[in-house]
């Protein structure tokens, strides 16, 4: 049997995925069952337990498949990024998104009829999947209830143009592990929520992204040449240029997303810990 990746491999020694039979070595194996999430977005385990640390989130609208449930937690793969893990089933529902429509903002508001001056029953995220049933005046209803903004809503494959432009409009938003909402974000959340905007598609972790985003560029000490949208790496860390020297990262240091030049981030990376930049990737757009 083959070693296989926990966050993108839906199987454990009790039980693994029915596609994997053969694969890898499990005591069952099992079809998993469609669902989405119907939370404004809920928080991804690598354990069944609240007092674990948060791998990632899942959005509102977002389709999981569901291999497993014991006492309101479901083990799950996330479609839109193969990770695996354990969520509340609270946040999820049965079957299918059907999503119509993506959120195009940082965060809006559900309100429980098509008037701002109601009281709100909920928000949503970026990159949330929306199920948009009819249009009201200035408002869309959701399928699951309650209705948006429409200016804050577009065309499921209507991308973003400018994956930085989505970034930076995230900036000062605080630093939160695993984070992959304007509530709070980590670097690599960072990176993927900007690209998700986009329509590009990105893995969850550093690692990840390091090895399937992009073609290496060569670099010096100098680092001459970098261009809007290059992507930097460090062993655990990732960030954004927005032009040749301006950088845009989640971090620890400012604990939120910020600007820097990117001679001083590397600087400081190095007299912190010595690490330095491992590769810097040109995005095929």
């Amino acid at each position: 049997m083959s070693v296989f990746d926990r966050r993108l491999t839906p199987a454990r020694p009790d039980l693994a995925a029915a596609h994997l039979r053969g694969a890898v070595e499990a005591a069952r194996y099992v079809e998993g069952r469609l669902m989405h999430v119907v939370a404004e977005m809920t928080d991804l385990r690598p354990v069944p337990s609240l007092e674990s640390g948060i791998d990632t989130q899942a959005l509102y609208g977002e389709e999981v498949m569901l291999y497993d449930t014991e006492e309101g937690w479901g083990w799950v793969q996330l479609k839109r990024d193969s990770y695996v893990g354990y969520l509340s089933t609270q946040a999820l529902a049965e079957g299918p998104a059907a999503a119509t429509h993506r959120l195009t903002v940082n965060r809006t508001f559900i309100y429980p009829g098509p008037n701002m001056k109601l009281p709100v029953i909920g928000a949503l995220p970026l990159n949330a999947e929306l199920n948009i049933v009819s249009s009201e005046g200035d408002f869309l209803r959701l399928a699951e209830g309650g209705f948006i903004f429409a200016a804050h809503a577009a065309p499921r494959q209507d991308y973003e143009k400018d994956f930085v432009a989505v970034a930076e409009r995230l900036i000062n938003v605080p630093y939160l592990w695993g984070g992959k909402s304007a509530l709070g974000l980590d670097c690599s959340g960072l990176v993927q929520t900007a690209l998700t905007a986009a329509g590009q598609a990105a893995p969850r972790d550093t690692d990840l992204q390091e090895k399937h985003l992009g073609m290496d560029l060569a670099f010096d000490e100098k680092l001459t040449g970098l261009q809007r949208g290059d992507v930097v790496f460090w062993k655990g860390h990732v960030g954004i240029m927005r032009d040749a020297h301006e950088f845009l990262h989640a971090n620890a240091h400012h604990m939120q997303v910020a600007s820097e030049p990117l001679a001083e981030a590397v600087a400081r990376i190095k007299s912190r810990t010595g690490a330095t930049i491992t590769s810097i990737e040109r995005l095929v757009v």
